[in-house]
């Protein structure tokens, strides 16, 4: 699988219920544990004082990524994503690519 950099903004639509959000979050969390158990959601970091996450994801291709793994998310409706593919770097200390 490839990685991928990618950068979600989630803004909750003006007007839905508390109810709503809190079912959407919970249900986020699931499909969350469920990505990375079949190695799509490789890590997952909010920036301090932010509420955006930046997180390293896999697929076979971004196509597959944005259909099969972000768009299989709870809170899909209300996100923005910015994708960017990660190659290895002849410098990376960790020595192993995904790709």
């Amino acid at each position: 699988m490839r990685e991928f950099l990618v950068e979600i903004t989630t803004t909750v639509p003006e007007g839905t219920s508390q109810d709503e959000v809190d079912r959407r979050r919970a249900a986020e969390a699931v499909r969350a544990r469920e990505l990375a158990a079949t190695g799509n959601l490789a890590r997952l970091w909010r920036p301090v004082g932010e509420l955006r996450s930046i997180g390293i994801w896999r697929a076979s291709d971004e196509e597959e990524l944005r259909a099969k793994v972000l768009g299989t998310l709870p809170l899909r409706p209300w996100m923005t994503f910015t994708v960017t593919a990660l190659q290895s770097h002849p410098n990376d200390p960790g020595g192993t690519d995904a790709t």
